[in-house]
């Protein structure tokens, strides 16, 4: 995969990498190293989406809650409050880098339906021609459930990859890519991985405390992407800073490439 020329960027952000390791709220560091990574690649001359999971982890301290909620109208409700928390803080700082957010709440039924996919796309187009503008896309979940239910944002990212036409879709999570033996993370990430079909299998079902994907998940939605001919990339989020040379062709990660 070649990153010389500018690229369209779809970047997903899991709830494991946007809050504390030790405490179910955002971590205002991580959020920060997050969006200079953003600003970075912005700079490069490249048109970035995030996709942002983080809503109801959001919402957890300003309702009181001290771990995540099993029952779904609570969820739901966290995710009503946290969700302007999360706008604000991506605002604060983008600012300092001269950028600005926009909000984009989708549900699974708008991409899946041909006329409000396309107004999806149309809106998303209409705002990447403002290149201070940075899109944030959640799922809406005070009126949506499924990722809640099943895949933090994970397939969410992988069809809005494929809707905007994408080049590149990176998944950032708290492992540094697709380990070659996860009894044994120091022997790191595979680099390459030419059919994911192959690989899905080295993945276990994990899912933290807050969020609600896995490597699984993100396998999956690696398939749907490469599959609509996006190349992709499961990296470190916790390792922000590294993003920009990710991109570039370094950096520590696992890459997929798109199926022509």
């Amino acid at each position: 995969m070649s990153f010389s020329a500018p690229k369209r960027i779809v970047l997903k952000f899991g709830t494991g990498i946007l809050t504390k390791v030790h405490a179910p709220e955002p971590d205002p560091v991580q959020l920060r190293k997050l969006m200079e990574a953003v600003a970075l690649l912005k700079a490069d001359g490249h048109s970035v989406v995030v996709v942002s999971s983080g809503a109801v982890a959001s919402g957890l301290k300003p309702i009181e809650l001290n771990e995540r909620p099993t029952d779904m109208t609570t969820l739901q409700a966290l995710a009503a409050v946290g969700q302007p928390h999360l706008m604000h803080a991506y605002e604060n700082l983008l600012r300092d880098h001269g950028l600005h957010v926009a909000q984009l709440l989708v549900t699974h039924e708008d991409l899946e339906n041909y006329d409000r996919a396309r107004r999806v796309k149309t809106t998303l187009e209409r705002l990447l021609e403002f290149p201070q503008i940075v899109p944030v896309i959640n799922e809406n979940d005070s009126v949506a459930i499924e990722e809640l239910r099943f895949g933090d944002n994970d397939k969410l990212s992988s069809r809005v990859a494929r809707l905007w036409g994408a080049d590149l879709l990176m998944l950032l999570t708290s492992a540094p890519g697709l380990l070659k033996d996860i009894n044994r993370p120091e022997d790191g990430p595979i680099s390459h991985v030419d059919d994911v079909d192959l690989v899905i299998h080295h993945a276990q079902e994990e899912k933290t405390k807050l969020g609600t994907g896995g490597m699984i998940s993100k396998l999956r939605a690696v398939q749907d992407a490469v599959n609509g001919g996006v190349d992709c990339i499961i990296a470190s989020g916790r390792h922000a800073e590294q993003i920009p040379a990710v991109v570039k062709g370094g950096g520590i990660c696992t890459r997929f490439a798109a199926r022509k």
